[in-house]
């Protein structure tokens, strides 16, 4: 009798203690966080630029790119996409926000995170604008110099105009 009242109160003892260790776990590090918003910062810098071959050199070599039109393979490419963007519409005023409960670590090496976020900026085309647009991104960095592995991003529509009423 004495034998399970003892491996109830153990049972028990581990179920409230395991909630408390997922919770320390999921904890946001304060100075991976500061790592993080500097390199969001040096990333916005370089975007409101408009410097593609910055911009791209903070991606790793074979690092993908996923924007809304569908995904880009490589550095070289990163920058040709920029290039192009930059061609095409002139980009300012860009700010990226990290999500409060970003960033986590990935793995055990303790050098790789992934993170999450909002953007917004204004684009202006040759005829026309300009436009304040914005979206959500998710990032996977790795490595002692925190390059990104991963990036993407989406562009939040518009909202729907207001139907119009016949009187």
């Amino acid at each position: 009798m004495k034998i399970r009242f003892l491996l109830t109160l153990v049972g028990l003892a581990i179920s409230f203690a395991v909630p408390i260790f997922a919770q320390q776990k999921d904890k946001v590090d304060p100075q991976l966080r500061e790592t993080l918003i500097a390199l969001v910062k040096k990333y916005d810098e370089t975007f409101n630029k408009n410097d593609a071959a910055a911009l791209a050199a903070l991606f790793k070599e074979d690092a993908i790119f996923v924007t809304d039109t569908g995904p880009v393979n490589g550095r070289q490419a990163i920058e040709k996409y920029w290039v192009d963007q930059f061609k095409q519409f002139q980009h300012s005023n860009e700010i990226v926000t990290v999500d409060e409960s970003s960033p986590h670590v990935i793995g055990t090496a303790g050098n790789e995170m992934w993170a999450t976020g909002g953007w917004s900026m204004t684009i202006q085309g040759k005829d026309w604008g300009p436009k304040d647009i914005k979206g959500y991104w998710s990032v996977i960095r790795e490595g002692d110099d925190w390059k990104i592995r991963m990036l993407t991003s989406n562009v939040t529509p518009a909202p729907a105009a207001p139907a119009q009423t016949n009187n």
